[in-house]
């Protein structure tokens, strides 16, 4: 084997390490969105709450920022009282760096317009996902906004 080829076996082997590595966090992250939109869809704001760290942040939109556990709990509450449903959440993209993760995607939901109808909405979020002692990952910073409307 010549330099060159051991060269390119090297990295060849580094980016499907790299790739077999990324992947666990995209599958972790993608079940953990599951369980926080069934949560969500089942008006469990408590559910919806525990998938964060407990040092986490939630920047929603037109809002102040909403920092730990307990207040994002309330803040997921509010929107449920709100009467928002049918939470829809594909994944994009996630990357994986240590400890850490961001993933980007969109949503989908229903939310009350004219007349207290159920109106569609859609829009983009990007979280950045913080590893815990036990392995799991939580949302560590949340944030999202809306597309314009149609």
């Amino acid at each position: 084997m010549t330099f060159n080829h051991c060269l390119l076996v090297v990295v060849l082997t580094a980016l499907c390490l790299g790739s077999a590595q990324a992947q666990p966090a995209k599958e972790a992250i993608e079940a953990a969105n599951a369980e926080f939109v069934k949560a969500y869809n089942s008006k469990d704001a408590a559910g919806v709450a525990a998938k964060y760290a407990d040092d986490a942040a939630a920047l929603p939109p037109d809002m102040a920022r909403v920092d730990g556990r307990q207040n994002i709990q309330k803040l997921w509450q509010g929107v449920i009282d709100m009467g928002i449903s049918d939470l829809a959440l594909t994944t994009l993209e996630v990357q994986e760096s240590g400890d850490f993760a961001y993933e980007s995607g969109t949503f989908s939901l229903k939310a009350p317009g004219k007349d207290s109808k159920l109106a569609d909405a859609a829009g983009k979020y990007v979280v950045v996902w913080k590893k815990g002692q036990d392995g799991s990952w939580k949302l560590y910073r949340d944030i999202w906004n809306f597309d314009p409307g149609k």
